[in-house]
This record gives structure tokens, C-alpha cells and sequence, in this order.
């Protein structure tokens, strides 16, 4: 299906992060966005609530976060796209209502802007330490998928990619921006309409006599039906059987968690995604993602300049994470080395998958600033002996 030419502000533009990645959750097919303010993710609903009388979007400012998860949870379930966004703070209050999501089997889309923390933190710099927390801040047992950008560029193109994950999978899916991405700004290239699939919300053809609303497919998706369609259903953060009733047993947790998590693992080949530069014969590949991968870069030329044999992963989802690559990879190379705004994240994956045979070897930051590429490439340099 092609986007919705009113959404779609074609042509080369001079954009933030936060802009662009507004442009593409319009361009995506979002017409219900709800959130509260907070630095440094403002500006992406600043720039919606601006466009949205064009094409007949709603937008809504709510009271805090927790309700501007809640709503876009519920207008989900109307049948629209729907997009929250926040940062720090914020993301920790969405916590229990993503949750909710995942067990509903809700498609939206949650863009968290990153600065440094923990706490109140650093409200107008850069930080990437909730990466962790996209992947198991709420409680329980669930999938669900984050993409991060590094550029405006991608901003744009990978929130389109954003909304079609969460439909093909009906899953929250978590945009990991931080805020130098945010606040950057590059030309953006938004292609015509015509140019840009997107996925349309799958909506069951049967009736409603015998639709049940979470009785699975062949690939354990769900089909979709509208609230106010016609069709009796009930949904809820209750585990639950096929009509959405609460069943309170062990055997109906084992079928509806089961699934919650393999229609997400079952599908990881097709879902993950990641740019390898240079690995074969390298002695030492970086795993990077976000702002930090395009400062890595000049450590890396710093590096190659002294004879470091250096390839790159960059990380475009980082959840589900590349598993199989890194372990691939771990037979073949000296380490691993990644750089994070954070005290050791992602870095925590590698060494898991890596399962001893390369060591994985952390260049931290605190957060408010980037890394100095002098200490990525100081970091290459003593892995590669």
C-alpha cells in the first residue's frame, strides 16, 4: 500500500531529528499522537500537532505520561496508527502501559528522544541509557522491537519502517533516538508518496459470529478487528484465551505468553537488522548504534591510520538483537569493542553472544557529550594486541 499523499511532505528539507522523525510517523499513516512535553523530544510533537490539521490527525497533550500511553493504546484499537513520545523520565512512567500493549497485542509506535539520567538527569543533553530498558522495563515475559537512527535521514525513513513492524507483528515498537539525533540538523529527502510502502492495519474477514479476537494464524499473529465494528470482543491485561476472556491458569499463561514471545522470535531473521563494513579479515569489529556510530567512525580512521585491522556492525534494530552474527563473528576476530553513552548496555549482548570466544570490551560515557574519537581508537588499538 502507498502512503497518503496528505501526510507526505515531499521534496529536500533542512531538518532536526525531531522534525524529521515527525514527518515520517505523517508519512507513515499516524493520525493520533498523544503526549506530554519533555526535553529533548518536544519538537517531534510540536511538529506533528503543527501538520496534523492538514490531514486530519489528532493530537492531544495529555496530563503525564502514563495517560498519553494509555490513550494511544486505546485509539489503537480504532483501527489508527497511533505515536507517543518522551524521553528519561517519561519512558520509565509508560513503563506498565507498554506493557499493557504487548500483552494486548496493540500496534503503535513509542519514540524516546534519550538524554542523560538517571533521575531528572540532564534534560537538554545526550544520553543512551535506556537501551536496556526498551527491552525489559516492563514486568513479564514479552517481545517487542526498537529501531534507532543515527542520522535525520533515518529518523525519517526508520519511523516508516517503525510503523510497519508494529503492524506486521502487532507489537509496541520502541524508536530509540538520543538527542543528538534529535537536535541535529541535515538534509532530509522525503520521497513522494507513491515512493513509500506502508503497511495498512490487517483487519479480519470474518464475521463477526465467529471471529475470536486472539486466536492465532499460521505465523502467531492475530488478526485485527475494530472496536465499534460490530464485533464482540473483550481485551485486557489479564492473561486471557482466544475471546479475550481473563482466564486465571497456568495452561492459559503457558498459550498466551508462549506466543507474546515467538511471534517475535520466530521471526528474528526476517526482523533484525544491522550494516556490516568490513569484517572479513578484521581483528577487531565495533558494535555501534545511534549518535555514537558516526562519532565511532573517526575513531575508527584514527585506528586504520595505525594499522588497525577494523570492521563495523552498526545496529539499525537493536531489538531483537543480531545473535547470530555476533557469534559468528566471535570465532573469527581478536574482540569486540563498543562504544555507548552509558555505563555498559548493549556491550552486555555482545559478550553474551560472543559466549567467551572474543572478548567485548566497553568505551563508556557518562552521558551530556559524545565520545572524544582519540579514546575509541585507544580502545581499538589495545583490543587488536
Amino acid at each position: 500500500m502507498k502512503a497518503d499523499p496528505a501526510g507526505v511532505l515531499t521534496g529536500a528539507h533542512y531538518l532536526d531529528g525531531d522534525f524529521a522523525c515527525g514527518e515520517g510517523a505523517m508519512a507513515a499513516g499516524c493520525r493520533f499522537t498523544a503526549g506530554y512535553p519533555i526535553t529533548p523530544s518536544t519538537e517531534v510533537v510540536e511538529r506533528i500537532a503543527r501538520r496534523f490539521p492538514m490531514m486530519g490527525g489528532t493530537f492531544i497533550q495529555m496530563e503525564d505520561e502514563l495517560a498519553s500511553m494509555a490513550a494511544v493504546v486505546g485509539a489503537s484499537w480504532t483501527g489508527t496508527k497511533t505515536l507517543t513520545v518522551t524521553s528519561g523520565p517519561g519512558f520509565s512512567l509508560m513503563m506498565e502501559n507498554i506493557g499493557l500493549g504487548a500483552m494486548m497485542e496493540t500496534p503503535l509506535v513509542v519514540v524516546n528522544v534519550q538524554r542523560g539520567g538517571p533521575s531528572t538527569g540532564l534534560p537538554t543533553m545526550t544520553g543512551q541509557a535506556d537501551m536496556m530498558q526498551a527491552r525489559w522495563g516492563s514486568h513479564g515475559d514479552y517481545e517487542l522491537i526498537s529501531l534507532s537512527p543515527q542520522s535525520p535521514q533515518e529518523a525519517f525513513d526508520l519511523m516508516i519502517d517503525a510503523f510497519n513492524l508494529s503492524e506486521v507483528y502487532r507489537v509496541p515498537v520502541m524508536f530509540m533516538m538520543d538527542e543528538c539525533v534529535g537536535h541535529m540538523t541535515e538534509k532530509v529527502v522525503i520521497p513522494p508518496a507513491d515512493e513509500i510502502e506502508i503497511v495498512p492495519r490487517k483487519l479480519t474477514d470474518q464475521s463477526p459470529d465467529e471471529y475470536l479476537p486472539y486466536r492465532a494464524n499460521g505465523n502467531l499473529v492475530p488478526e485485527f478487528a475494530r472496536a465499534g465494528d460490530g464485533y464482540r470482543f473483550h481485551t485486557t491485561g489479564l492473561t486471557h484465551d482466544e475471546r479475550g476472556y481473563p482466564v486465571m491458569s497456568a495452561a492459559c499463561q503457558e498459550q498466551n505468553v508462549h506466543r507474546l514471545v515467538y511471534k517475535i522470535r520466530d521471526n528474528v531473521e526476517r526482523i533484525v537488522r544491522f550494516e556490516e563494513e568490513d569484517t572479513a579479515g578484521a581483528d577487531v569489529v565495533l558494535v555501534t548504534y545511534g549518535i555514537t556510530a558516526r562519532v565511532a567512525r573517526m575513531g575508527i580512521d584514527l585506528a586504520r591510520r595505525r594499522g588497525a585491522k577494523v570492521g563495523v556492525i552498526r545496529l539499525v534494530v537493536v531489538w531483537p538483537f543480531p545473535e547470530r552474527r555476533i557469534r559468528e563473528l566471535a570465532g573469527q576476530i581478536k574482540a569486540f569493542v563498543v562504544p555507548e553513552i552509558n555505563y555498559g548496555q548493549m556491550v552486555l549482548e555482545v559478550e553474551r553472544c560472543a559466549a567467551g570466544r572474543a572478548p567485548a570490551i566497553l568505551v563508556p560515557h557518562g552521558g551530556g557529550g559524545v565520545h572524544d574519537p582519540k579514546d575509541i581508537c585507544e580502545a581499538i588499538l589495545r583490543a587488536a594486541k
